[in-house]
C-alpha cells in the first residue's frame, strides 16, 4: 500500500529541514566535500568520455586529477600574484581616485562644491572608507589562503575527496537510484534527469562562459592599459554568472577607471566601452547559446534570490549550495505546476460534468 500524499510530504518536509540544519551546523565542516562534489560533478562527463576512448575509469581519473592540480598549480603561481597586487594597489589609491573626483567637480562645477561641503566630506569618508574596508578584506583573504586550514582545503582534501567520488560517481549515482521508492522510480528518475540537465547546462556551461568573459575582459583591458585592468576584467568574469550584473559590475568600473586615468583621451575611453560591449555581444550570441542553451530554467531573479537567501542564512557554503538547491526546486516548482493543472482543483467539476453530460 502506497503511502498517502501528506505522509511523502511530511517525511520529505523533513528531510529538508535535516538539510537545512546539517548546512547551518556543519557548514564550515562541509566545504571541502561540496567542493569536491562539485569538482567531480564538472568532471564526471570528462572521465565517462575518456572511458568511451577505451581508458579504465581509475586511469581517467587519475589523469583528469592530474591534470586539474597542474592547471590549479599554474594559476596560483601565475596569476594570483597580478591579481593580488592589483587588488591591493586599486584599494590603496581609492582615496586618490575620489579626489580625482573631486578636484573634477569642482573644476567643472566650482559653486557645487566648497571646504564645509557635505558632499565633499562624504567623497572623502567614502574613500577612506573603501581603502581601509578594502585592504582588510583583501589582508583578511590573503589570511585565509595563507592559513593551515585553508591550504589543506584547496590543496589536499577537496582534491581527494574530488578524487574518489569522480572515481565512483556512477556508482554513488546508482546506489541512490537503489533507495528510491519504487512506486515513484520513473517519476524521480525523469525529475532527477531535469535536474541533471538544468545543472549540467548552468555550472558546466555558466562556469567555461565566466572562465572566458572573465579571461577575455582582463586580457583585453590591460591590453587597453587601464590601471587594475586584470583585476577588473576578472571580478566581472566571476560575477558574470548573473546576466548583465558582470557587463554592469565590470563596465561601471572599467569606465569610472578610465575616466580618471584617459580624461580628454576620448579614444582611449571609448576603447574601454567597446570591449566590454563586444564582450556582452560575444556572450549573448555566441557563448551563452552554445555552451549554456537555452533552457536552463534558471530565472535570473529567482537566482538572485537563492544566492542571497542562502548566503545570508549558511555563508559561503550556502552560496555554494544555492545554484544546485534553486535548480532542484525550480524543477519541482515546474512539475507541481503541471501536476496542479492536470487535478481538479484547477480543472473544477464542470469539465467532468460536461463530459458526462
Amino acid at each position: 500500500m502506497a503511502l498517502t500524499v501528506s505522509s511523502q510530504l511530511r517525511y520529505w518536509g523533513i528531510s529538508a529541514v535535516i538539510f537545512c540544519l546539517i548546512l547551518w551546523f556543519l557548514g564550515n565542516t562541509l566545504l571541502p566535500f561540496i567542493l569536491g562534489g562539485a569538482i567531480a560533478y564538472c568532471l564526471d562527463p570528462v572521465a565517462d568520455r575518456l572511458q568511451h576512448l577505451g581508458l579504465s575509469r581509475l586511469l581517467s581519473t587519475a589523469l583528469i586529477t592530474l591534470v586539474a592540480m597542474l592547471t590549479f598549480f599554474l594559476t596560483i603561481l601565475l596569476v594570483a600574484p597580478l591579481l593580488m597586487g592589483q587588488a591591493f594597489a586599486l584599494f590603496n589609491t581609492a582615496p586618490a581616485i575620489v579626489a580625482e573626483l573631486w578636484s573634477f567637480l569642482t573644476t567643472h562645477f566650482p559653486d557645487l562644491l566648497d571646504d564645509s561641503s557635505t558632499m565633499r566630506q562624504s567623497l572623502t569618508r567614502l574613500g577612506e572608507s573603501i581603502q581601509s574596508r578594502g585592504g582588510d578584506f583583501v589582508n583578511g583573504l590573503t589570511a585565509s589562503i595563507n592559513s593551515v586550514v585553508s591550504i589543506l582545503v584547496l590543496i589536499v582534501v577537496a582534491p581527494v575527496v574530488a578524487f574518489y567520488l569522480l572515481l565512483d560517481w556512477d556508482n554513488i549515482v546508482a546506489n541512490f537510484d537503489e533507495l528510491v521508492p519504487r512506486d515513484h522510480v520513473e517519476k524521480v528518475r525523469d525529475l532527477g534527469g531535469q535536474i541533471d540537465g538544468t545543472l549540467a547546462s548552468f555550472i558546466r556551461g555558466q562556469g567555461t562562459v565566466c572562465f572566458i568573459q572573465g579571461a577575455y575582459y582582463a586580457i583585453t583591458l590591460m591590453l587597453a592599459g587601464l590601471n587594475y585592468g586584470f583585476v577588473v576584467g576578472f571580478v566581472a568574469g566571476i560575477i558574470s554568472f548573473i546576466p548583465y550584473v558582470g557587463a554592469l559590475v565590470g563596465g561601471g568600473l572599467a569606465l569610472g577607471l578610465a575616466l580618471f586615468q584617459f580624461w580628454g583621451d576620448w579614444t582611449s575611453i571609448s576603447i574601454v566601452a567597446i570591449i566590454f560591449m563586444v564582450g556582452q555581444v560575444l556572450e549573448g550570441n555566441f557563448l551563452t547559446p552554445k555552451l549554456v542553451g537555452n533552457s536552463v530554467g534558471l530565472h535570473p531573479v529567482w537566482l538572485i534570490f537563492a544566492l542571497s537567501v542562502f548566503g545570508s542564512l549558511f555563508g559561503f557554503v550556502g552560496m555554494l549550495v544555492a545554484v544546485p538547491v534553486a535548480a532542484v526546486i525550480g524543477v519541482l516548482a515546474r512539475f507541481f505546476i503541471a501536476q496542479y493543472k492536470t487535478g481538479q482543483l484547477y480543472r473544477g467539476f464542470t469539465i467532468n460534468d460536461n463530459k458526462n453530460v
